[in-house]
């Protein structure tokens, strides 16, 4: 890793981000340009290992990549349109994947290239899935109202309960428990007891949509994203989930929709830190403590930004409309900004895919 990093380094200078958070416009072309992933926009990636991920998009394929070589490992074909959310369960081969044609299908890896599951019974596009912390339960949710809770196994639905006007953009487990998030078009966050399958707290309504939620992993904290434009809305809310309903910082700053918010590693200051994407075309990194921007990548002609898969402190990979998936390298620089210890953020595109 280390030299392929310092490889990468030195090959790529686009799209560097100021030490203030403003954009950098830097037209150097130095990045590398992979194997494309999928043919059309993507709408998700999330990760399989530390050198795989799993993407999903407009061309109905499941795509399993190497970002690390740059090379496609797996295409899986079986959905009918295309696909709205990936999931993996971690430590394993298990990949699930949602799509507009209301399924949800469960693949392997070392399995060939048939789905292993099917799951049916959803009414409208599955916008969330979550895999349970001890892999048996599977999750879903979706426009038709419904969130449903699967035996991965048998492929049985077991519990179901519909809410009106419960239109699921995203679903998180909440690692380590029993309780489930998700963020929904009726500008709300609930979150779910999954042996009871009931409702446990609802958070206070937010002005616009809710598109997506993640939660950290010691489970304390959750952040949501809203939908906007004009940068009216178009925020991310950090909330405690030991205090339901407590909002503690929002990270404001994008001018249109905030489409993907997600927790990332923490690196060498130790600061923690939350990253958004949005259909502004920019990526922001956040001090998740104090909300203050860290660092911005605008990536020119990739539309939205829609999905972020975080792997380590320094990598994180970004999902576009309009040019693939982008390997963004992080990197701290100390002595620079505002942040704590004078903590500055260098982000950069390294490949393309």
């Amino acid at each position: 890793m280390g030299k392929l990093q310092s490889k990468f380094r030195k090959r790529s200078q686009l799209y560097r981000a100021s030490q203030r958070g403003a954009a950098d416009n830097s037209t150097d072309s130095q990045v590398l340009q992979y194997e494309l992933a999928h043919q059309g926009s993507i709408n998700t990636v999330t990760n399989l290992s530390p050198d795989l991920c799993v993407s999903g998009g407009s061309d109905q394929a499941v795509v399993v990549y190497d970002w690390k070589q740059g090379r496609m490992c797996q295409s899986f074909q079986g959905h009918t349109r295309e696909v709205t959310k990936v999931q993996c369960y971690a430590g394993s081969t298990w990949i699930f994947s949602a799509s507009r044609d209301k399924s949800v299908l469960m693949w392997d890896l070392d399995q060939g290239d048939e789905p292993i599951q099917e799951f049916c019974g959803h009414e409208l596009v599955v916008n969330g899935l979550a895999v349970s912390p001890e892999g048996r339960k599977l999750c879903s949710g979706s426009r038709d109202n419904w969130m449903c809770l699967w035996d991965i196994e048998s492929g049985q639905c077991e519990q179901r309960l519909n809410i009106s006007r419960n239109l699921v953009t995203h679903v998180c487990w909440v690692p380590g428990s029993s309780s489930l998030v998700q963020s929904s078009e009726d500008k709300t966050i609930r979150v779910w007891d999954s042996r009871s399958w009931q409702v446990t707290n609802t958070f206070p309504a937010k002005q616009y949509i809710q598109t997506h939620c993640d939660v950290c992993p010691n489970g304390n904290y959750l952040v949501s994203s809203s939908n906007g434009f004009g940068g009216q809305g178009c925020e991310a809310t950090l909330w405690d989930l030991r205090q339901p309903g407590c909002k503690v910082v929002e990270y404001r700053g994008h001018i249109q929709t905030t489409a993907c918010c997600v927790f990332l590693p923490t690196g060498p200051s130790g600061i923690s830190r939350v990253a958004t994407s949005s259909h502004d075309g920019s990526l922001k990194i956040w001090d998740q403590n104090t909300a203050a921007c860290m660092g911005t990548l605008t990536l020119d002609g990739a539309g939205p930004l829609v999905s972020l898969a975080p792997s380590d402190p320094s990598s994180l990979l970004c999902a576009s409309f309009n040019t693939g998936i982008h390997f963004i390298q992080v990197d701290e620089v100390s002595g620079q900004g505002s942040g704590p210890g004078g903590s500055a953020l260098d982000i950069k595109v390294v490949a393309r895919f």
